[in-house]
């Protein structure tokens, strides 16, 4: 049942999401975060939310998709030297764990990448005790915003959501968060969003260095070349628009997520 993961795992995407902490990907649940809870992660990829988030709470559980995946969660988390943390390949669409088991279930950047939304939204729902929190974080990159309007990063954004539709997900899943959770029997939903915003001369250089790399080097460049929805010459002139963007003194990226809090 599940999606294609259309980021992949190369260095420049590894990149990305160790730079992610609960602060500044997960503020909208920190504050109900109390030090008895059981948490479960899913999607935990390289783990610095993970860590961050067992630092606050009595147990985190962290799933990953696959042993491959798990290996990157463990490594991470290890680093930081987090000791109450477990892990499990799991599929959020079956969550191999028994009813109200949780008294969180946290999900980051993982619903727009799996086939069923609202059956991941049951799941989360169902291993998580009555009154607990489902706490979920998307990006909608259909809302994405930059300056300067640089006709490569146009063609980056479009090729995004193409490959990522192609896979079985959902680019623009922020703005369908609300929709999705009441779809799934969710009464009480608090809906919000935040952003990310790279400007500074450092923010600028590493994200558009990573995506100048990640168009041309990782799992997505693969896909767009064997599909034919893109040549090497083409990708290469994104990852020079990236470039010259990050180049720019007045570059603004700006990142839209969708967030929800959910009572089970």
């Amino acid at each position: 049942m599940s999606a294609a993961y259309t980021h992949g795992h190369h260095e420049s995407v590894l990149r990305s999401h160790r730079w992610r902490t609960a602060e500044n990907s997960a503020g909208h649940l920190l504050p109900h975060l109390t030090g008895g809870m059981r948490l479960l992660d899913v999607g935990a990829g390289p783990g610095t939310i993970t860590a961050d988030l067992a630092g606050l709470v009595r147990e985190v559980v962290a799933t990953e998709i696959s042993e491959e995946a798990l290996a990157l969660t463990r490594a991470g988390v290890a680093e930081q030297g987090a000791t109450n943390v477990t892990f499990a390949v799991a599929d959020v669409h079956a969550l191999p764990f028994e009813d109200d088991a949780f008294d969180v279930a946290h999900a980051h950047q993982v619903l727009q990448h799996v086939a069923d939304p609202v059956q991941a939204l049951r799941e989360l729902r169902r291993v998580t005790k009555p009154g607990g929190i489902v706490a979920v974080r998307d990006s909608d990159y259909a809302a994405f915003a930059w300056y300067p309007e640089l006709p490569a990063l146009d063609d980056w954004l479009r090729l995004y959501r193409e490959a990522a539709r192609a896979n079985g997900g959902e680019p623009d899943a922020g703005r369908r968060l609300r929709a999705w959770a009441r779809a799934a029997g969710f009464a009480d939903v608090t809906a919000g969003s935040s952003t990310w915003c790279y400007t500074s001369d450092d923010d600028r250089a590493w994200w558009g260095g990573l995506w100048a790399d990640r168009i041309t080097q990782s799992a997505i460049a693969h896909q767009l070349r064997e599909t034919s929805l893109a040549t090497d010459g083409e990708l290469q002139e994104i990852a020079d628009g990236f470039r010259a963007w990050a180049a720019d003194p007045d570059g603004w990226f700006s990142l839209l997520h969708g967030e929800i809090l959910c009572r089970a």
